[in-house]
């Protein structure tokens, strides 16, 4: 499977939610421009903005985690703090329209908890 849309053609005002997953592969996106963007867009404009595993890092990058509380794969906890979160621990953590989680083991109640937001 590949892309069929590109991350600098996409507006977060035309989704309800922006949700990053996470794995080895969002480390790609830690600083990409068209993603921080989009990040910061979809905060500032109160979408369910959402991310799992590592990407979180993308979210604290895009400084939209700053005071806010929010949870990553453990390996990135000092990273999510060095950029103004609150690291929760393991699980889910939902902070206004920002929801995030750990990895694979909290994905179904991530997904719960992004589909309670949208509800």
């Amino acid at each position: 499977m590949y892309a069929e849309v590109t991350l600098v053609s996409q507006r977060a005002a035309d989704y309800d939610a922006l949700v990053f997953v996470g794995g080895g592969g969002s480390k790609l996106l830690w600083q990409d421009d068209d993603a921080l963007h989009l990040a910061r867009e979809a905060a500032a404009s109160a979408r369910v903005l959402a991310a799992i595993c590592l990407a979180p890092v993308i979210l604290a990058n895009a400084g939209v985690l700053q005071g806010r509380r929010a949870t990553v794969a453990g390996t990135e906890a000092r990273t999510i703090e060095a950029g103004g979160a609150t690291y929760t621990g393991p699980g889910v953590t939902v902070d206004g329209n920002i929801v995030t989680a750990n990895g694979p083991r909290s994905s179904t109640l991530f997904g719960q908890r992004i589909d309670e937001l949208l509800a």
